[in-house]
């Protein structure tokens, strides 16, 4: 019986090296410091399709000019999403931690997260970076996240100015997050990402209002995902949380 043989790099997709070959299942493999791997080792990363609510596309755009004049250097694409990837958290809004992986943001890594939510809740969760290249690069969720979707954050030139973005595709992953991000959730994650993108043009001395463009793609539940309430990041961080005092105890008498 004869095989195939094995593809060759020229039969390779021109971009295969920028996206992810790791599979669908997360491995954590490096934990920095005050990062807590809870909810991702193992988890599998799900897209709109696998998700519990409405589907939404968010746009967060902001165009900053490539050329701001005297004393302010010059910008562009590639080094706004270089400078981006290498300091990630640095422009999220206070209380929120993205733990990076060693490597930083790479074709198949995963970060840790910290999030804060409503009601002084923690959520501990991750993030697959599932294609990343010198104009772009996305992040995928997992099971137990707020959301299944993906995270795109792009930069182009588009005449004298830098359009910088930030595309969210989401369903809420089950109906406790989908009651949730209805009753302020949506209005916190708009927050969330106009402040991220505010403070990348700060960062570069710059300023300019951030565009929101807001749709609901499909506004049906998808009841047979309702079953993902079972992975729910929250809650489960929350029970941990709650049952500290006795792994402490535990750990006291072994």
């Amino acid at each position: 019986m004869s095989t195939s043989p094995p593809p060759t790099n020229e039969e390779q997709p021109r971009d295969a090296a920028y996206w992810s070959s790791s599979g669908s299942s997360l491995k954590v493999t490096n934990i920095p410091s005050g990062a807590l791997n809870l909810n991702v080792d193992g988890r599998q990363v799900v897209g709109p399709l696998q998700g519990f609510g409405q589907m939404w596309q968010k746009i967060y755009r902001i165009r900053l000019k490539a050329d701001e004049g005297e004393g302010v250097p010059p910008l562009t694409a590639k080094e706004i999403i270089k400078t981006w990837k290498v300091n990630f958290p640095q422009f999220w809004p206070t209380g929120n931690r993205f733990y990076g992986p060693l490597t930083g943001i790479a074709p198949g890594e995963v970060a840790l997260l910290s999030l804060s939510m409503p009601g002084g809740i923690r959520l501990s969760t991750g993030v697959l970076v599932l294609y990343a290249d010198e104009e772009s690069f996305t992040l995928m969720t997992p099971q137990g996240h707020v959301f299944a979707g993906w995270i795109t954050f792009s930069a182009n030139e588009v005449d004298d100015y830098i359009v910088v973005e930030a595309q969210v595709l989401m369903r809420a992953n089950d109906p406790i997050y989908e009651i949730g991000l209805r009753f302020g959730g949506h209005k916190q994650e708009n927050v969330f990402w106009q402040h991220t993108l505010k403070s990348l043009a700060a960062f570069f001395q710059r300023d300019a209002p951030v565009e929101m463009q807001v749709t609901c793609i499909d506004p049906r539940l998808q009841w047979s995902q309702s079953k993902n309430i079972w992975h729910n990041a929250a809650m489960r961080t929350v029970m941990y949380t709650m049952t500290a005092p006795t792994r402490w105890i535990r750990g006291k008498k072994s």
